[in-house]
């Protein structure tokens, strides 16, 4: 597919579902956020990313089902502690739902050697990051091959993952 189309173009044209597997332990840790967090600063989520919090209610309230599944190592690492602090201020008041699960607990899951979003079980946006978490790039494919297994992948962790509000961090 030539020409990607923008993140919250994405989220417009999604009709029914949109479900995101993330898989690393850390992202961006340069994320200005990060630092502040870090720091002891207290964050408003919803304010601090306000775009990405406005774009998941406007889908959410269409009727979007917005699904998000984590798969973390156990004990969580500096940077999972700050996206769970964020989550219920973020993800969950946008009206996403958020599952977390322990990498333990996936090996008998096939999953895609990255993170991804798939929308309306059909087009999948890759997310390429580099060894240190910092965004390299997307790809957006609708390789049906491609998006039977991320949607097969998320499932699998969703029906084994623990919501948020019973996910305690160790």
């Amino acid at each position: 597919m030539t020409g990607t189309p923008t993140f919250e173009a994405l989220f417009r044209n999604c009709r029914r579902t949109a479900v995101h597997l993330e898989m690393r332990d850390a992202y961006m840790t340069s994320d200005p956020a990060f630092t502040d967090w870090k720091a002891g600063v207290l964050l408003d989520p919803a304010e601090r990313w306000a775009d990405w919090h406005a774009i998941v209610t406007e889908a959410t309230a269409r009727g979007v089902e917005v699904r998000r599944a984590r798969v973390v190592s156990m004990p969580v690492s500096e940077y999972i502690r700050f996206e769970y602090d964020v989550t219920d201020g973020l993800n969950i008041a946008a009206g996403e739902s958020v599952r977390w699960l322990s990498r333990r607990s996936t090996t008998g899951i096939a999953l895609p050697g990255n993170d991804f979003w798939l929308f309306d079980s059909h087009l999948v946006l890759v997310n390429h990051f580099d060894g240190e978490g910092e965004n390299m790039e997307v790809e957006l494919t609708q390789d049906p091959e491609v998006a039977k297994l991320c949607e097969s992948a998320f499932e699998d962790v969703w029906q084994r993952a623990t919501p948020h509000a019973d996910f305690t961090p160790a």
